[in-house]
């Protein structure tokens, strides 16, 4: 099977000018979220955090596609569904480990200042 064949079937890796155009994307990617915090051009810390994390969030597909070559067409679609597969199940053990600690959390019996409740 030739490098052309096997790209056509969806086996080949990415191309220079792909690579190129990922490693464009994630230096900007890089280099705007380093601007806005060191020049505070948003002006509050609450936005200038969400756009970085946005950006990053941007910056992590950009690396699935340009990188990993994680698409529809790698492997019949089998590494993409990998990924999907992953990214519930870590998101499902996330929120509900944050869920079951907030709830302990507010279950939780608060002692105040005075020690134990009066009449025990």
């Amino acid at each position: 099977m030739s490098p052309t064949d096997a790209h056509a079937h969806g086996h080949g890796h990415g191309s220079s000018r792909g690579y190129l155009i990922g490693f464009g994307l994630s230096a900007l990617l890089t280099a705007v979220p380093f601007w806005l915090v060191m020049t505070g051009a948003l002006g509050s810390v609450q936005a200038t955090a969400l756009w970085v994390v946005g950006l990053a969030f941007v910056q992590i597909v950009v690396h699935t596609l340009f990188f990993l070559h994680v698409n529809t067409r790698a492997e019949g679609g089998w590494t993409l569904l990998a990924l999907i597969f992953t990214v519930v199940i870590v998101a499902i053990v996330i929120s509900g480990s944050l869920w079951i600690m907030y709830h302990l959390n507010a279950n939780m019996m608060h002692m105040g200042s005075g020690g134990p409740p009066a009449g025990s």
